[in-house]
């Protein structure tokens, strides 16, 4: 065992396969004590189990490291405050969170259902609130810690994602508003926007540019939680492969101004002045489009 996170008290939420089971494994090599907290539903939330968490926890004690399985609902508050409170009761503390259990249901926004808009922003947004919420309550009286959200790309515009674009865009929000919130406590926040080959990915309705595995996401993960970054808050990083990145922050661009109020008629005048930021995903749509007719698959 190495011990970039020795002693360290760790819940990952969808720890039972793909990112998060990657991410509970490397953090267990570098000494972090793990929940692994999954209640092993299918794609779509259906049918769950806690065997998946079960066998991540046998992985880890087999390599000598110390884990603990929970099946709790994320997108409630009970099930949220008993995952964090495993760590604390089992360890007399919590120092990091990584919230990266999620479904899909994917649709186009005009044939969307309400139980599919609801169940994937449950998961997705609600579900890092919960976790969020018990463990920054911990965090602020330790004056540490650390809060991984996962986002994704997909939050600047989805074709056929609108529910999971959304709730992921409400995470990169919620991580910039608990870094702010939670600063002068000690505790830090950030998010990782992975790209790599899990069961979701699988259903990505076009060929990605780039692809990692979920092994490639962890180092990411455990240096965020880990000393190293104390002073890293409020970031969200894209994961692929061997690349990681930085987004930038959301500031203003261009402004136009005026004394007392607009007019329709005055904008329309000197609308150029502030004009669009143009959406690389609209020029996407022609070429998906004569892709589809050809029967490719588009690259992102």
């Amino acid at each position: 065992m190495a011990g970039y996170l020795r002693d360290k008290a760790v819940v990952i939420t969808g720890a039972g396969g793909g990112i998060g089971r990657a991410c509970a494994l490397a953090c267990a090599a570098e000494g972090a004590k793990v929940v692994v907290a999954d209640i092993g539903v299918g794609l779509a939330g259906e049918d769950p189990t806690s065997e998946v968490a079960e066998a991540v926890v046998k992985e880890i004690e087999d390599a000598g490291g110390e884990a603990v399985a929970v099946a709790e609902d994320v997108s409630t508050m009970a099930g949220g405050e008993r995952i964090v409170h495993t760590a604390v009761e089992r360890w007399g503390r919590i120092d990091g969170v990584v919230a990266v259990a999620g479904i899909l249901r994917e649709r186009m926004l005009f044939n969307m259902a309400e139980d599919e808009w609801d169940a994937v922003i449950a998961t997705h947004l609600k579900g890092h609130f919960t976790v969020f919420r018990h463990a920054a309550a911990v965090m602020r009286k330790q004056e540490s810690g650390s809060l991984i959200g996962f986002t994704s790309g997909a939050f600047a515009g989805s074709v056929a994602q609108a529910n999971y674009s959304a709730a992921k865009g409400g995470i990169v929000s919620l991580v910039r508003s608990a870094a702010v919130g939670l600063h002068r406590y000690g505790v830090r926040a950030n998010a990782v926007a992975p790209v790599a080959r899990t069961r979701m990915s699988a259903n990505v309705p076009m060929e990605l540019a780039e692809m990692g595995e979920p092994e490639d996401v962890a180092p990411l993960v455990v240096y965020l939680l880990s000393d190293a970054a104390k002073d890293v808050t409020g970031q969200v990083y894209t994961a692929v492969g061997g690349r990681i990145a930085v987004w930038n922050q959301p500031v203003e661009v261009r402004e136009m101004r005026i004394d007392g109020r607009w007019t329709p008629e005055q904008i329309a005048a000197r609308f150029d002045e502030v004009g669009q930021e143009r959406m690389g995903l609209i020029d996407r749509l022609e070429q998906i489009r004569k892709a589809a007719t050809s029967g490719d698959k588009p690259n992102a």
